[in-house]
């Protein structure tokens, strides 16, 4: 059986989630903010078994920089060994800067 990689929030991913919910919440749909947020955290927890299932991040082109595309999201993350670290978590349209 092949080890389970270990995952981690960066802080600025943790603030995107909370800002993702936060704004649903001031927009009258705090459920919906709140089943999105799971829904996301789902996309990133097969990462632990599959964690080259991103794609590369095209703006950056550095194969241990990936992302999930899960519309209208994209969930960027950095694979090492047996680490995944989830970075930002965006909308799409969004230009990826990396703090």
């Amino acid at each position: 059986m092949a080890e389970k990689n270990q995952i981690s929030f960066a802080a600025s991913a943790v603030m995107d989630l909370e800002d993702m919910q936060a704004y649903y919440s001031d927009e009258g749909a705090p459920d919906f903010g709140k089943r999105l947020a799971a829904e996301i955290i789902s996309q990133v927890e097969r990462l632990q078994a599959h964690p080259l299932s991103g794609r590369v991040v095209p703006e950056f082109h550095v194969e241990h920089l990936r992302e999930i595309i899960y519309p209208p999201f994209r969930i960027v993350y950095r694979h090492d060994k047996n680490k995944v670290r989830i970075i930002r978590i965006w909308r799409s349209e969004r230009m990826l800067r990396i703090p």
